[in-house]
Formats: C-alpha cells, sequence, structure tokens
C-alpha cells in the first residue's frame, strides 16, 4: 500500500500546528504595544506541476492505478507552509498622559539604534537614561532624522537636557523652548522587506537593497501609545477552527494507519 496518503495528512498536521503557535503568540501579545499581529502561510505543493516534464515517471503498466498517478506526476501533494505575514494595520490608540510616550498614526516607523544596526518599531514607549539619552525599554538610543542618508546613526542620539520636553505631529522636539531635531520616523515602501526583530521591532531583511525613506503623512501624538492590531475573538475563532482541522487530520493519519496494518497483515492470510 503506498504511503502517499498519510505523508498528504502529516503535512496538514504540521501546518495546523505551526498555526497555532502562530495564534498562541499573537494572543499572548494582544495587549503589547503597537505589536502586529502574524498570519501563518500555506500552500498545496504538487509534484505535477513542480516537475520537469521530462522527469515524470513513464507509466510500466498503463492500466494500474499506480501508473495513473505516474503518469499525472502528482505522485506527492502536501501542504507546503510558507512561514508567517505580518499585518501593518493600524492599532487604536491609549492615552497614558506620559511625556516620553509617542504614537504614530498613519504609516511610520521610529528608528532606534541596537548592537545589530539601526532597526524599526512603532512602539513610541520612550525613556531617558543615565546620559539623558531618550531610549528604548531595552535601552537603545532613539534617533534624529537624519540630515544626509548616510549620516552615522550614533551621532543622531537625541539629548534632552531640560524638563519640558514637547513633541509636534510632524516630529518636531522642543526642550525648555529651545528645538532640538525632529524624531526620525521612516517608511518601507515594501513592508515584506522587514522581519521581527523582538520586542515589537523590526529589521530589514539581508536581501533588500532599499533605504528607507522619511515618512510623510504621518500625525506623532505625545502621551498616547498604539495598541496591538490583535483581535482576540478573531484569534479566538481561529484557533478553534485550527485545533479542529488539527483533530482532523490527526484522525486521517490513524485511519490510514489502520489501513496499512490491515494490507500488510490480514490480507496476506486470504
Amino acid at each position: 500500500m503506498s504511503d502517499k496518503g498519510i505523508y498528504t495528512a502529516v503535512s496538514g498536521a504540521i501546518a495546523q500546528e505551526k498555526r497555532l503557535d502562530t495564534i498562541a503568540n499573537n494572543i499572548a501579545n494582544v495587549n503589547t504595544p503597537a505589536f502586529k499581529r502574524d498570519e501563518q502561510v500555506f500552500k498545496e505543493y504538487l509534484t505535477a506541476y513542480e516537475k520537469a516534464g521530462d522527469v515524470i515517471e513513464v507509466p510500466r503498466v498503463p492500466a494500474s492505478i499506480e501508473s495513473f498517478y505516474a503518469l499525472n506526476g502528482g505522485d506527492k501533494s502536501f501542504v507546503d507552509a510558507q512561514g508567517t505575514t505580518t499585518s501593518f494595520r493600524q492599532g487604536s490608540l491609549k492615552t497614558t498622559h506620559k511625556p516620553l510616550d509617542f504614537a504614530i498614526e498613519g504609516q511610520g516607523l521610529f528608528e532606534v539604534e541596537t548592537p545589530n544596526g539601526v532597526q524599526y518599531t512603532r512602539n513610541g514607549s520612550f525613556m531617558i537614561d543615565s546620559q539623558r539619552k531618550l531610549v528604548t525599554k531595552e535601552g537603545f538610543p532613539v534617533l534624529l532624522q537624519a540630515a544626509t542618508p548616510d549620516q552615522e546613526p550614533s551621532t543622531r542620539h537625541i539629548r534632552l537636557d531640560g524638563n519640558n520636553v514637547s513633541v509636534g505631529e510632524s516630529g518636531n522636539i522642543i526642550v525648555d523652548g529651545q528645538p532640538v531635531g525632529n524624531l526620525s520616523v521612516v517608511k518601507v515602501n515594501n513592508v515584506d522587506s522587514l522581519r521581527k526583530a523582538g520586542n515589537s521591532r523590526f529589521a530589514l531583511k539581508d536581501i533588500y537593497g532599499e533605504a528607507p525613506t522619511p515618512a510623510q503623512g504621518f500625525k506623532l501624538h505625545q502621551g498616547f501609545l498604539e495598541n496591538s492590531n490583535v483581535n482576540i475573538i478573531r484569534e479566538m475563532t481561529d484557533m478553534i477552527m485550527a485545533t479542529r482541522v488539527f483533530e482532523s487530520t490527526q484522525k486521517a493519519i490513524q485511519a490510514y494507519d489502520s489501513m496499512k496494518d490491515k494490507v500488510v497483515n490480514d490480507l496476506p492470510r486470504f
């Protein structure tokens, strides 16, 4: 008996397990500021379409069922997990009344300097470190808008030597009545070029060659934070559906295993 069917069922179970992991991560971050939900992406892999014409098997016995599958090249059909995609849909804004909390309304990402290079975030929950620099909760410096495309990130740290910090809708920073510069809010034209780097930060994928550009048309809100864009009702519904599909694939695996056992152990007796 062919094992092709059980391979298909196992691949489906693996796919749903990955989907459940993704949904669980979304639910765990429902209260994380500016978290962007992920969704697992799948496709059906059919060797009839993937194989080159010169490698498709030629049937030895044209009348047999096995030869029919060989003739079509469809000897394998299974779920192929393509990875995850991130939704950058705007989250709702909540008031915190903290002067170092900032929320972006519209497209845009804050630039921060990390040990792994410049990364990007929409989580504007910032603080001041011992050197009076504006930093993230992890201590990474938040950056000013670059004067030139090649300006070094280390020269763009924001020092807030004062008590009264005001930031306008365009990102202009004023400390005790004196202008300091503009918070760097950038736009990445192709969001698929971003990968999650942890703690609501994103990094550019290595294959991405286009540099981010200053964002346009956004509004910056001081004393606000952006909520995650996770809809808990949708996630729970998706989790129930994925669990049911996973259970169905388990039953299919058990059925195939039972049929194979009968073919191996019972048929030879007749």
